[in-house]
């Protein structure tokens, strides 16, 4: 009976301080917290083509000039730069792009259509490491403007797989195709 009071006891005082241990101090929410894009959108279809994960900045009454500058290079979203998935051979903005995962950058342009960038590099913070040599393809992201303000960066594939990237009342489209051209 003693042993089983002890054991009870050693037990009790163990799960006691280990409540301690598992107090943990999480984090703050990410104000820009990531989010992800796939094509097809659909939940039920398990094939993606391809998926984009970013992190998705707000507005909060700055311009976006200022958040993403013209004519520099942008990481296409906040924290880390954004990272796109193709899971199949596709066709980027006009230009053959093999199954991979890149970084995906943009410049802003001040009129005129963006340049949309894929890169070698990976798992990059932000765009400070940028090295335009690392690029695989470099693209023109047509711009068109929306009737409504978009308050929190986004990006998603409309039915024909095109990339939209919107922020403001701008809005970057990119086509994007899984068929390559035989030569």
């Amino acid at each position: 009976m003693k042993k089983s009071i002890l054991a009870i006891a050693i037990f009790a005082i163990t799960l006691i301080s280990s409540t301690d241990t598992f107090a943990q101090k999480w984090k703050k929410l990410d104000v820009s917290p990531m989010d992800a894009s796939t094509f097809p959108d659909n939940w039920r279809e398990s094939n993606k083509v391809l998926k984009v994960v970013y992190g998705r900045p707000q507005l909060k009454g700055r311009d976006l000039d200022k958040l993403a500058p013209i004519d520099k290079v942008w990481r296409t979203g906040a924290n880390e730069a954004a990272e796109i998935t193709f899971y199949k051979d596709v066709v980027f903005g006009g230009k053959e792009v093999k199954a991979g995962s890149y970084s995906l950058f943009t410049i802003p342009v001040a009129e005129g259509d963006w340049t949309v960038i894929l890169s070698t590099a990976k798992n990059v913070w932000g765009h400070y490491t940028y090295k335009q040599e690392e690029d695989v393809v470099r693209v023109s992201g047509v711009v068109s403007n929306s009737d409504e303000s978009i308050e929190a960066f986004s990006m998603m594939f409309d039915e024909d797989m095109t990339l939209k990237m919107g922020w403001a009342n701008t809005v970057v489209s990119v086509p994007i195709s899984a068929e390559t051209s035989e030569d």
